[in-house]
């Protein structure tokens, strides 16, 4: 029997990251201090697009990019921006903004409700094409 379930671990998660509201957070993609990541898996991508100018990190390679001391590591972690992380929802982004703050990236956030709530205030969506 699961103990702490998924739902559990989200919510204790959320409590401990911040959460950029989505009224207004279409600004965002203006900062250039900021670094919006999609974690969603690439067949979301490519079925319901994405933020215009995300940086695309699936969320089974995230530790691995993050760490410097990896072989996977991306130099995009590296550069002092702030984070701000997103999936469908904001359940995905919650586990992988609370992991990533834990592995000591200073400046990060999640995006309050995820792509979900950004379409439906019908912010920009950028077409992502196969590979």
């Amino acid at each position: 029997m699961i103990c702490n379930g998924v739902k559990e671990m989200v919510a204790k998660a959320t409590s401990e990251i911040e959460t950029i509201p989505i009224d207004g957070a279409d600004i965002l993609m203006e900062n250039s201090e900021i670094i919006l990541v999609d974690i969603r898996d690439v067949r979301e991508l490519e079925r319901d697009g994405t933020i215009p100018g995300s940086v695309h990190v699936p969320r089974g390679m995230l530790e691995f990019w993050v760490d410097p001391e990896s072989p996977y590591h991306r130099e995009v972690f590296a550069s002092d921006k702030t984070f701000v992380f997103f999936c469908a929802s904001a359940w995905r982004s919650a586990l992988a903004t609370k992991t990533v703050q834990d592995m000591g990236l200073k400046k990060v956030a999640q995006l309050e409700g995820g792509l979900g709530a950004w379409k439906k205030l019908k912010y920009p969506i950028e077409k992502r094409q196969r590979k």
